[in-house]
């Protein structure tokens, strides 16, 4: 059975106004009109059966040429080492991703967090092209511990506003959206101000500008 953390994922990138409102309540404006950016280029999210062990994660987010395999994690602790089944799915999905040229991602929920409490980290592989090469610039790899293993640490993690803000851009050279341009936009009336014809001189004073 889906957790609730995963089902509110799945609705924001499904594009549902309600889900993006719900995960965006306590952030800045600025925050939720970026967000709100997938609520016009929505994926198709498909939850996937069984416990992720072949790679494909917990759920699928495709739309056009993108595709991101995606593994949830929610927890109390700002870190997560991965060990046992958690290192298996791990290596499963780096697999598919070096098989296949996607890019697996990590969701990781922080909860008793106010703000954006989702972080997305993207598995490292190496046969990216196209726009998800171009993608893997701004969303950061698991970082490594000191003995150099993958594992999960909250604080590096790119804000799911902000990974939202740049797989659901127009263009990759526009910067925020038409949306969140509508957000910020302060509309200023500038009232014309129409100068008065000056009166001709009388002309009795003609004998004066001599």
């Amino acid at each position: 059975m889906a957790s609730s953390y995963e089902r509110e994922l799945r609705a924001v990138l499904a594009g549902s106004p309600a889900g993006v409102r719900a995960v965006t309540r306590s952030c800045t404006e600025l925050e939720r009109a970026r967000a709100m950016q997938v609520v016009q280029r929505p994926f198709l999210v498909v939850r996937v059966a069984g416990s992720g062990m072949d790679g494909s994660g917990d759920i699928v987010a495709l739309r056009g040429d993108l595709c991101f395999p995606i593994e949830v994690k929610t927890r109390a602790d700002k870190k997560l080492y991965f060990s046992g089944q958690t290192q298996d799915q791990l290596d499963s999905m780096k697999e598919i991703g070096e098989n296949c040229g996607l890019m697996p991602l990590y969701a990781h929920r922080l909860k008793g967090v106010r703000g954006d409490s989702w972080r997305i980290f993207r598995i490292d592989t190496s046969t990216l092209t196209g726009r998800l090469a171009t993608l893997s610039k701004r969303i950061p790899t698991l970082p490594l511990t000191r003995t150099g293993k993958p594992h999960l640490d909250w604080d590096q993690g790119l804000p799911l506003h902000q990974f939202l803000g740049v797989v659901c851009r127009a263009s990759e050279e526009n910067g925020l959206s038409r949306l969140v341009e509508e957000a910020l936009a302060i509309n200023m009336e500038v009232e014309t101000v129409i100068e008065p014809e000056p009166e001709p001189l009388p002309a009795w004073m003609d004998r004066f500008r001599a």
